[in-house]
């Protein structure tokens, strides 16, 4: 029998950590309180704005966000992205969800400090025990999940295609995916590969 609840248990927590928001899927944890750097608490509901909210899983170290010598990082579009969303009336929220980090480089104190070194404009919030990323099913940081005005899903995946060095051209998948949303369009393009480092999460909790 313990054997048995013990099996159930590894299922589900498994089945957590696997699972992933799909395109047409409400959020949850919509009025849940979480810290910001900012000096104060958001919800997902509190950012969102007429149209809707962006949020973008990400932290202070992975060179996909903070870039290296071959690769610009994609942190640097983040307060141009905020302008954008902010002038077609959507939210923006970026999540750090390394809780394997939160003693060290992904502190609340080095979150801090690096959202005052890059002058983010958006909120940038601590996801204790990565549960908003488990809901969302992020895997990577930077991950984009799109929300539309009913917080319904409707992209998510990679900010543009630049990672991808063999590219013929850039392919903007986030702007092209707002500017449908705020335009009331359906998205043509509603799911990407997302492209990062794998967001450090505590499995043994």
């Amino acid at each position: 029998m313990k054997k048995l609840s013990f099996l159930l248990l590894f299922l589900v927590c498994t089945a957590s950590l696997n699972a992933q928001m799909k395109i047409g899927n409400k959020a949850s944890m919509l009025d849940d309180q979480l810290q910001s750097t900012k000096g104060e608490t958001t919800s997902l509901n509190d950012s969102k704005k007429e149209n809707g909210l962006l949020v973008i899983f990400s932290c202070n170290t992975c060179p996909f966000v903070v870039g290296t010598e071959d690769f610009p990082g994609w942190e640097r579009q983040y307060n141009a992205l905020y302008d954008l969303v902010d002038s077609l009336q959507i939210g923006m929220l970026l999540v750090n969800s390394n809780e394997a980090k939160r003693q060290g480089a992904d502190s609340y104190d080095e979150m801090f400090k690096h959202s005052e070194e890059q002058q983010y404009k958006m909120a940038y919030i601590v996801d204790v025990n990565s549960t908003m990323a488990n809901i969302f099913g992020a895997k990577t940081t930077p991950h984009v999940f799109l929300l539309n005005a009913e917080m319904e899903l409707v992209y998510m995946g990679s900010i543009d295609n630049i990672w991808d060095k063999e590219r013929k051209e850039d392919i903007p998948y986030l702007k092209t995916a707002l500017k449908e949303l705020a335009s009331h369009k359906k998205i043509k393009t509603s799911t990407t590969s997302p492209k990062g480092c794998g967001i450090k999460r505590i499995t043994n909790k």
